[in-house]
C-alpha cells in the first residue's frame, strides 16, 4: 500500500512539473513574436514593417529627436521673408515698344515725339551767340569741350579784337591764347580759329563756304560744326549729331548705331530733310534741360508716354522737377498750358526770339 501510494504522488508531482514547464514555455517566449520572413509575400512584407515600426531601434529614437531640435533653427532664419522687400522695384519698369515694330511705327513714334518737342521748346535756337557766318563758325569750334555759356562770355572780346578772317589770321598767337583761355584747351583751339581764318582768307576770299565738303576742309571744322553752320547761318538742312543728339536718339531707339555719321543717315531717313535743323534744336535742348545723361527727370518729361526708356530716371515728379535745367533761351514749358512740374520749379515759359518781353515797355516807349 505505501509503495502504491509513493508511486501515485510521484507520478502526480512529474505530472505537475511538466505542467508548469509547459505553461512557463508558452507564456514567456525567447523572442518577440515576429512573423519569419518568406520571400515574395506581400502578407509578410506588411507584417515585417509593422514590426519594425513597433519595435524601432535605438539609433532610429534618438534622429526625431535630433530632428525636433534642428527644426526651429530652420525656422527663425529670416531668408524667405526677407526677399520680397528686396526684390520690389522703386521704379517704375521702362515701357518698352514691341520688339518687332514696323518701320511706320517708328517713323510716327519719331515724328510724334518731335512734333511734342516743338510745342515744349518752340523758341529752339543756337545758343551760341553770332551776327554772322564767320561768328558762328568761330563759336562753334571753341564750344568744345565746354560749355555754350562759356563760350558766349570769351566770343565778345575775340570779335571785338578780331571781327574779320584776315584780323584773326594775321593776330598774335600768344594774344588769342590769352583770350581762349577760360574755354579750355585753348593752345589747340588758338591754332585752330587762326589756321581757319587763313584758310578763309587764302581759299574762299574772307567768306565762310556755304558747302559741307567746303566747310569740312577747315581747320577744327567736322560735320557737326559744318551743320550748324549750314543750317543757321544758310537755312541748308543738316542734322547736328552731338553728345545729346547721340544719347537720346539712342534712348527712343530710333537707332541703335554709334558712328556719328551712321546715326545722321539714320534719323534722317525717319525726318522730311526741311525739318532736319529744327529736330536737331530740339532734341539738343531737351538733352540739355530734361534728359540728362546720368539722372534724366523722367517724372517731369513731357514725352514719358513715348519714351522706350522711361524709368532709366527719377520718375517720381517731385524728384523729378528738381534736376530741371536752365539754360539760356528759357526754361522748358512754352506751351499754352505748360507742364505743371515746369512751373512748380521756378519756370518761366521764354517767349520766341524777337517777341518782346512780359512787362516791357512797349516799342518806342520811353
Amino acid at each position: 500500500m505505501a509503495a502504491s501510494a509513493k508511486k501515485a504522488a510521484s507520478a502526480r508531482k512529474a505530472a505537475a512539473v511538466k505542467k508548469a514547464a509547459a505553461v512557463k514555455k508558452t507564456a514567456v517566449p525567447k523572442k518577440p513574436a515576429v512573423p519569419k520572413k518568406t520571400a515574395g509575400t506581400t502578407a509578410n512584407r506588411a507584417a515585417e514593417k509593422a514590426a519594425t515600426k513597433s519595435a524601432p531601434s535605438k539609433a532610429a529614437a534618438k534622429k526625431p529627436a535630433v530632428a525636433k531640435k534642428s527644426a526651429p533653427a530652420k525656422k527663425s532664419v529670416p531668408a524667405k521673408k526677407a526677399a520680397p522687400a528686396e526684390v520690389t522695384p522703386a521704379k517704375i519698369a521702362p515701357a518698352k515698344p514691341p520688339r518687332n515694330e514696323s518701320r511706320t511705327a517708328l517713323v510716327r513714334r519719331a515724328r510724334r515725339i518731335n512734333r511734342e518737342l516743338g510745342e515744349v521748346y518752340p523758341y529752339a535756337h543756337p545758343e551760341l551767340d553770332f551776327e554772322n557766318p564767320f561768328q558762328l563758325v568761330l563759336a562753334t569750334v571753341l564750344s568744345a569741350q565746354t560749355t555754350d555759356l562759356r563760350v558766349n562770355q570769351t566770343t565778345p572780346a575775340l570779335f571785338a579784337k578780331y571781327p574779320t578772317p584776315e584780323d584773326l589770321a594775321a593776330a598774335n598767337p600768344e594774344e588769342v591764347e590769352e583770350i581762349l583761355r577760360p574755354t579750355g584747351f585753348f593752345r589747340a583751339k588758338t591754332k585752330s580759329v587762326i589756321g581757319l581764318s587763313k584758310a578763309l582768307r587764302d581759299d574762299f576770299k574772307g567768306e565762310v563756304p556755304g558747302r559741307l565738303e567746303d566747310l569740312v576742309k577747315l581747320p577744327g571744322v567736322g560735320r557737326k560744326t559744318a551743320f550748324v553752320v549750314l543750317g543757321n547761318a544758310f537755312g541748308r538742312p543738316g542734322i547736328t549729331v552731338d553728345t545729346h543728339f547721340q544719347r537720346l536718339v539712342r534712348r527712343w531707339q530710333w537707332t541703335d548705331a554709334k558712328e556719328p555719321e551712321k546715326i545722321e543717315a539714320a534719323v534722317g531717313e525717319l525726318f522730311p530733310k526741311s525739318e532736319w535743323t529744327m529736330l536737331s534744336h530740339h532734341v539738343i535742348f531737351h538733352g540739355r534741360r530734361i534728359c540728362h545723361a546720368r539722372k534724366p527727370a523722367c517724372g517731369a518729361c513731357p514725352i514719358a508716354p513715348l519714351c522706350p526708356a522711361y524709368g532709366e530716371g527719377e520718375t517720381d515728379p517731385e524728384k523729378a522737377k528738381k534736376l530741371l535745367k536752365y539754360e539760356k533761351g528759357g526754361f522748358p514749358g512754352q506751351r499754352l498750358n505748360p507742364p505743371q512740374a515746369y512751373l512748380d520749379a521756378g519756370g518761366i515759359p521764354a517767349p520766341p526770339l524777337g517777341a518782346p518781353v512780359p512787362g516791357s515797355p512797349p516799342p518806342g516807349a520811353g
